[in-house]
């Protein structure tokens, strides 16, 4: 060791064995001084401050790390979470849609279990299949037919009002015609006055004719059958006028009416009997001339 540097102060200070155990002397006063009587209390409060901001730098890394491990575990269950939510959610539109057609399937045969029960005739309730095959025509498939001894010309109606009538009847099923087709007409009346028309469809929709310019017909009003043609029952509902319109120079007025009845929608109709209605009573046989005795021609006019 090289002495000649050494400074005078340890050359010339106390041994090393002097040293040592000031050294310890005084690390065990500061112990028993701190323990008993928290001396470096202050000391190391201010160490502490003085070092968070290098506390803080050094476990900034290890922080970062952290957070950007919880940000990609929150976005990857985030988007796990949300990938489930919506298929609960289309399940549950699917249930939704499935309960409300069930729901108004079950309103509808209750109305119609409900017309059923306030007739005496034999009424059959019958479920659409499917729609005709022509599309300028409107008609529907059943599915009774002669199995249920079902005939050509009995009306249908559905839970709101009249539907058409059964037109060809097969062994299964039958055809029904609905009121908005344009081979179809239904003797009517408006409820409110009961004023008679004849309600013709024209292929999608109704309109009602033969009423005259100053009959009192109103939009809102509703319509009825009149049961005067022999087929439909009397108090069918039909339709409800939409619109009035009365043409200068017209003999009749212009009336739109829209059915009641789900034409387009329905599912379950109630096929009604036909109205019985007693035969025509025969014409009576001409009267003879006056000019004619038993139907001969006289002398005088020979």
């Amino acid at each position: 060791m090289d002495f000649a540097n050494t400074p005078s102060f340890f050359r010339s200070g106390p041994p090393p064995a002097a040293r040592l155990a000031m050294s310890v002397l005084a690390s065990l006063a500061l112990l028993i001084g701190d323990s008993r009587y928290a001396l470096m209390e202050q000391t190391r409060e201010g160490l502490s401050l003085a070092l968070y901001p290098v506390q803080r730098a050094v476990n900034l890394p290890a922080q970062a790390m952290r957070h950007v491990g919880d940000y990609l575990t929150s976005q990857t269950e985030l988007k796990q979470e949300n990938t489930e939510l919506r298929a609960r959610q289309l399940q549950m539109s699917a249930q939704l849609s499935r309960l409300q057609s069930l729901e108004r399937e079950l309103n509808e045969l209750r109305q119609l279990n409900a017309i059923h029960a306030q007739r005496d005739d034999a009424a059959q309730i019958a479920e659409t299949l499917y729609t005709g095959r022509d599309p300028f025509s409107y008609k529907i498939i059943i599915d009774k037919g002669a199995d249920a001894k079902l005939l050509p010309g009995q009306p249908v109606v559905d839970a709101r009002g009249l539907l058409g009538q059964v037109t060809r009847v097969q062994p299964l099923t039958a055809e029904v015609t609905l009121i908005i087709d344009k081979n179809q007409m239904v003797p009517v009346m408006l409820e409110r006055t009961s004023e008679r028309a004849i309600l013709y469809g024209y292929g999608g929709g109704v309109e009602l004719r033969y009423l005259p310019q100053n009959s009192d017909v109103k939009e809102g009003d509703k319509v009825v059958t009149s049961g005067l043609d022999g087929v439909y029952p009397e108090g069918i509902p039909v339709a409800t006028v939409t619109r009035v319109e009365h043409n200068t120079g017209a003999t009749f007025a212009r009336i739109a009416a829209l059915p009641l009845a789900g034409v387009q929608q329905t599912r379950y109709v109630l096929a009604l009997q036909a109205k019985q209605t007693p035969a025509r009573p025969a014409e009576p046989p001409p009267l003879p001339d006056k000019k004619t005795k038993g139907g001969k021609k006289t002398a005088d006019e020979e």
